[in-house]
């Protein structure tokens, strides 16, 4: 099934999509941008079933006019119930992202923009500069989306929030003939920004990749209207940017208050997609009741199926809200069979869990086989960091005896 949908998604989306970005890139003389958030468990996929995706990553990559962003490893829940958790998965896709791609990413996209005030605490304290969330109209109140704001426990985390109409005009709306504004042409399209009060400084469109070829068939011209973007954005005089280009040249105009998590999904731009019934929660809050054993084991397949089971879409698949829209449900007929395949997946994986790690072992025990991974985890930060030091400092020597050489 794994393979099946990812190529399918590949051939009908991803692949058509990422060689039209390549294609604007270079049509535009290297003037449009563009940011992508993958996840580790979505490259590892790509690369098993659908390595021609990587390869135009890379490609896109290679322009120097896209930005790769850090986001949880598994595309989970995590930042809702265990920080440690949720740090280790962070900093193991950020790895991953350097390691592909060669840049460590500086700018943080959570599971389907998911972000409180806590959770901005939390990203600020790893180092990032900035991070993407919703702009919803109860948070915003009477402020607008198209300025920059920061995270009100940590003003250093600048926020970037998505403007949802101008976003889902795009991956929503735009193959629906009965939407007034139908069709919709880019010169249209840049026109409404362009008629923007002038002081209002950027525009963020964020969707899912697909988009671009699954949510609006490649038949309704989606790409071609993508083409002419940078055209019309150009003549009107409006630039693209880079998240990371943005936070670091703009300033705030004020904190934004979230004190209860917020994400894209859904009228209510709120969590109850993924924990909104009783299902859901029970769910979650036994996946996370082993986390601690899950962090301390090193088993390569209990790992592996960690990840798995933390993927959002485990929990979107049992939600028994109504929205007025069809719920794709992945292979589950209904919320209660999705429910009750995961939890007998949960129950077999928690059984291997507890046979490295018994449930009966001592809370004293427990935290201090914790501490001390904890501790080697931080000592090989720091021999990292200052391994990195050295490299720039050797570096730098080699650079200064080369201008030396050439003045001589």
């Amino acid at each position: 099934m794994n393979e099946s949908s990812i190529n399918e998604v590949a051939e009908k989306s991803y692949i058509p999509a990422l060689n039209t970005l390549i294609e604007m890139v270079r049509n535009s003389d290297n003037t449009f941008k563009v940011a992508l958030s993958v996840s580790g468990v979505a490259l590892e996929q790509l690369e098993i079933h659908a390595p021609a995706v990587i390869d135009l990553l890379h490609q896109l990559n290679d322009t120097g006019c896209c930005e790769f962003l850090a986001e949880p490893y598994s595309h989970g829940l995590s930042s809702l119930i265990n920080e440690e958790c949720f740090k280790e998965e962070v900093l193991r896709q950020s790895q991953k992202i350097k390691q592909l791609f060669g840049k460590a990413p500086k700018v943080f996209r959570n599971s389907s923009l998911i972000y409180s005030d806590d959770i901005g605490a939390v990203v600020a304290s790893m180092g990032f500069k900035g991070m993407l969330t919703e702009g919803a109209k109860y948070i915003l109140g009477w402020k607008s989306p198209h300025y920059m704001y920061h995270c009100n426990q940590a003003p250093s985390l600048k926020l970037l929030l998505r403007d949802f109409k101008l976003s889902d005009d795009i991956s929503l709306r735009f193959s629906n003939s009965e939407w007034s504004e139908y069709p919709l042409f880019a010169d249209k399209y840049i026109n409404w920004i362009d008629a923007l009060p002038q002081d209002e400084q950027i525009v963020n469109v964020f969707m899912e990749l697909s988009a671009l070829g699954i949510s609006q068939p490649l038949s309704s011209n989606i790409l071609e209207f993508l083409k002419a973007l940078p055209g019309c954005a150009k003549a009107k005089g409006i630039n693209f940017s880079t998240p990371t280009e943005i936070v670091s040249k703009l300033k705030s105009v004020s904190q934004l208050d979230v004190p209860y998590p917020i994400s894209w999904v859904d009228e209510e731009r709120d969590i109850s997609p993924w924990l909104g019934n009783v299902l859901q929660r029970e769910a979650f809050n036994k996946l996370y009741s082993v986390a601690e054993r899950v962090y301390l084991c090193n088993d390569r397949r209990i790992k592996q199926d960690w990840d798995y089971l933390q993927a959002s879409n485990n929990f979107r698949f049992m939600t028994t809200k109504n929205t007025g829209l069809p719920v794709y449900r992945g292979i589950y007929d209904s919320a209660y069979d999705a429910f009750t395949n995961y939890m007998n997946i949960l129950g077999d994986f928690i059984t291997r869990v507890n046979a490295l790690y018994p449930e009966d072992m001592d809370n004293e025990e427990l935290n201090s086989l914790l501490i001390i991974i904890r501790n080697q985890g931080e000592e090989l930060s720091e021999l990292h960091k200052e391994l990195d030091r050295l490299r720039s400092k050797k570096a730098a020597g080699k650079k200064k005896g080369a201008n030396t050489e050439i003045i001589e």
